[in-house]
């Protein structure tokens, strides 16, 4: 079953992010602005200009930050490097109504290419664990994709040769909006610019059985982080802890939960991860996939050509991309 993609009304929130709060006063967002935000480029350039714009809805037409405002950003990374001051900016633009270009020209990209970093969390569904036989984690399991294995939320998945056993993961992923270490779980949402979806593309021989058993070079295949379809900012999703997460393959529900069942929630991420790393906006967090990936089913299931793999995540819409 496919989600609606509604358009998403837009208001502002009348929290103040830059106000004192207390540890019960959670802070929501960068600038309690709502906003569906994109990568693109126009389809007439061949993918030489990125541009940054803002979605009139989910996928509808596209406002153009740029040519709204010459002296707006050509990248996500620098808009939330911004602030504040960026993403009312782009409200602004979204409110004029000036500026849009029609989603039929122009290819949407990754909504952020080439983070420092790419944070990925492991086995922190509580049914992920038990699929495999393995413990619950008492703290997250932490490690990385290098940011080259990202790619837009309608690429191909290009199926390596040096692979036989390619499997897919559907994720919640979020982006850091302001820089940020020894992040207090209270304020951690402050730091989070929105949510996106992703898709954990791994290598299990690569991951289970070679290179000692390490999980890097199994997940960082290029092309193995399918990402978007837009940075929904965190005013938008109503409770990023109660989303529906599904997959697809070829039409069929592989993967089908909730982000309910996450052992470790965003905050607590936030805040274990930025123990170790200053984190900085753009940096793309994933934080886990469900049960139904296809290695722990009886036989194994993995990708072959000619596959398509849908994500699906309530509120922020789905990406598909084809094995080739």
């Amino acid at each position: 079953m496919r989600l609606p993609l509604c358009p998403l009304p837009i208001i502002r929130s009348a929290f103040c992010c830059t106000q004192r709060r207390t540890s019960k006063q959670l802070c929501r967002s960068l600038s309690g602005v709502t906003m569906r935000l994109v990568q693109f480029s126009h389809n007439d350039d061949m993918g030489k200009i990125i541009r940054v714009g803002v979605e009139q809805g989910a996928g509808l037409d596209v406002v153009d930050l740029k040519a709204y405002d010459p002296s707006m950003p050509s990248t996500m990374k620098e808009l939330l490097e911004l602030g504040d001051k960026g993403l009312e900016s782009a409200q602004r633009a979204l409110d004029s109504g000036q500026c849009v270009v029609k989603r039929s020209d122009i290819k949407l990209l990754s909504p952020v290419l080439a983070p420092e970093k790419v944070v990925c969390v492991g086995m922190n569904y509580r049914d992920h664990c038990l699929e495999q036989n393995a413990p619950i984690p008492k703290e997250p399991i932490v490690f990385s994709k290098f940011p080259s294995a990202i790619t837009g939320p309608y690429d191909d998945i290009l199926l390596p040769s040096e692979s036989q056993e390619v499997d897919w993961e559907v994720e919640l992923a979020f982006v850091i909006g302001r820089k940020g270490k020894h992040i207090k779980e209270e304020d951690a949402l402050s730091h989070v610019a929105g949510f996106t979806i992703a898709n954990d593309v791994s290598a299990r021989d690569w991951q289970m059985r070679r290179n000692g058993k390490q999980w890097l070079l199994g997940k960082t295949f290029d092309t193995f982080c399918p990402l978007g379809p837009a940075l929904v900012t965190t005013d938008a999703v109503t409770d990023p802890h109660k989303l529906g997460v599904r997959c697809l393959v070829n039409g069929d529900t592989v993967q089908d939960s909730s982000t309910e069942q996450m052992i470790f929630g965003i905050e607590k991420l936030v805040a274990w991860v930025s123990r170790f790393m200053t984190l900085s906006p753009g940096d793309v967090f994933l934080t886990g996939t469900p049960p139904g990936v296809g290695v722990f089913r009886t036989p194994p299931v993995f990708l072959k050509k000619g596959d398509v793999v849908e994500c699906q995540i309530d509120q922020l819409g789905s990406i598909i991309n084809k094995v080739v």
